[in-house]
């Protein structure tokens, strides 16, 4: 969503970054390009004035310190402003409140209230063991409490059961009845959408508050519409009171204008954003983290809890044991490259890694991009299992029957097995015996430690029972801006200091000479 204003910025900052010393005039015109790319992503003008404003007062007449160059000092002080601009903490779903818990989802129609009411029941449901119900109070919209009922049975999450012919407010009364006597934690009710803001949605709304009392109430908002997100939710936030926003469609190709509007306009926190169509496609939303990627600086902390997510413990597990063996079959290449896939792909890692958002044009040009994934993985599902643990059988009548079936050439087949055996020999001389079972062992307790995590073992670290400021603290201690963090984990084959390790291989990449 932001690659078009982390362009332009870091051309601008870039520019600060390269001089010893900076005057009024350099920061004045530097200000200038960055409102102007602010603009040009859709900011509100109030917003970009104040933002603009905010880093000149701080910028002229800032004391720099001796070891930091005056251009840098500027890009912190953006980066900061940026951080209170978004919200300076990520806040989220508020729950401390009496069983039920009533949350209010409201916004225009088509902006994606009912799949992001089965988003939020499932990420409470599977990460906070929160006992949940939704319900439509839609009657307007043909087959919409149908369509919540089939959100409900895909999440595993119970739904109201329909009755025809009730009211919205009948409806969220019966819902939290309900709730209450089925002993659930939270009710989520999906209000109806218009088209356009009107009086009687309005009228609608306030009246289903007045019954339901609801806790929380979350405005979803497409994030593609730019600065009319920002009016809906100051209309929404002025006749019913909302308490937070819900951006969509985050993984699209809008300017990113709204997200950095909607909070310094309403004052109100972004909670989570959607970042594509699945039911796990929701996120908590990190001010600071965001920001980071906006700057180029990379998001360590969102990349390890992404691969904590996908990896699978138990294949990490058998992994870490083949590889201490020195074994490495074109089974787990193809692994390797699903992990990949799910993370985000090419693109999305590398948008996370700090310094590395810039070469993601580069990968392009070479051909290193997502479809090439798909194609590695097509040829090495049109082998047999027999090929795939033993690639030395592959010779040349065998492969042309892999490139028909998988609809590639020999050289595309050739590339694979040529970067497979360099994986291969890696994690040979990685599985060689050593003091406390090998290299790659002693490699991973040296980065758990430097992390602060104890023993790793092979696999990620338990992200999910970590303290968020222990997790703030880990990418303090990894990231930084200009080539790879400090203590990355060094799986990533073909970036500079590639190895093996927690997250999986990138393979095939350049290495830094």
């Amino acid at each position: 969503m932001f690659e078009n204003l982390q362009e332009r910025l870091g051309a601008i900052l870039n520019g600060l970054t390269g001089r010893g010393a900076l005057s009024e005039a350099d920061v004045a015109a530097a200000l200038r390009e960055v409102r102007r790319a602010l603009i040009e992503a859709d900011v509100a003008l109030d917003v970009v004035r104040s933002f603009t404003d905010r880093v000149r007062e701080k910028a002229v007449g800032a004391e720099v310190l001796k070891s930091v160059k005056p251009g840098q000092m500027v890009v912190k002080i953006v980066h900061d402003e940026l951080v209170e601009m978004l919200g300076a903490e990520g806040e989220t779903i508020d729950l401390n409140a009496p069983a039920p818990v009533v949350v209010m989802m409201v916004g225009l129609q088509g902006s994606g209230k009912t799949t992001t009411t089965g988003k939020i029941a499932k990420r409470l449901t599977e990460r906070q063991g929160k006992k949940v119900l939704m319900a439509s109070l839609d009657t307007r919209r043909p087959a919409a409490q149908e369509q919540l009922r089939q959100i409900g049975e895909q999440v595993s999450v119970a739904t109201l059961p329909i009755v025809a012919n009730q009211t919205p407010v009948d409806i969220a009364r019966r819902a939290v009845q309900a709730a209450k006597l089925g002993g659930h934690d939270v009710v989520i009710l999906d209000t109806a959408g218009r088209t356009h803001i009107d009086e009687p949605l309005m009228v609608e709304m306030a009246d289903i508050k007045r019954t339901s009392n609801p806790h929380e109430i979350l405005l979803v908002a497409d994030s593609l519409t730019g600065q009319d997100a920002v009016n809906l939710a100051k209309s929404f936030d002025e006749r019913v009171g909302i308490t937070g926003l819900v951006l969509t469609r985050m993984d699209g190709d809008g300017r990113g204008g709204a997200a950095l509007s909607m909070r310094a306009v309403t004052g109100k926190p972004i909670k989570l954003i959607g970042v594509g169509e699945k039911m796990d496609a929701l996120e908590e939303f990190h001010p600071k983290r965001i920001a980071d990627r906006i700057l180029g600086m990379g998001d360590i902390v969102s990349l390890v809890e992404k691969a904590a997510e996908t990896i699978d413990q138990e294949k990490a597990a058998a992994m870490a044991k083949k590889m201490q063996a020195g074994k490495f079959d074109l089974n787990d290449l193809a692994d390797q490259l699903a992990q990949m896939q799910k993370m985000g792909g090419m693109g999305g890692i590398m948008g996370m890694m700090p310094g590395m958002g810039k070469m993601k044009d580069q990968l392009a040009a070479a051909g290193l991009d997502d479809k090439m994934f798909g194609r590695q993985i097509a040829i090495i599902q049109s082998m047999t299992p027999k090929e795939r643990a033993n690639p030395e059988l592959l010779k040349h009548s065998r492969k042309k029957r892999i490139a028909a079936g998988s609809g590639t050439d020999a050289a595309q087949i050739n590339k694979l097995l040529k970067m497979h055996r360099q994986m291969a020999d890696m994690m040979k001389a990685m599985g060689g015996k050593g003091k406390k079972g090998g290299m790659m062992r002693g490699m991973m307790g040296g980065m758990a430690q430097k992390m602060g995590l104890g023993g790793m073992g092979g696999g990620m670290p338990d992200l999910s029972k970590m303290d968020p400021k222990e997790l703030e603290a880990l990418q303090q201690q990894m990231g930084g801006a200009g080539g790879l963090p400090q203590g990355l984990p060094k799986g990533l084959p073909g970036l500079p200091g590639g190895g093996g390790g927690g997250l999986p291989g990138l393979p095939g990449l350049p290495r830094k000479k």
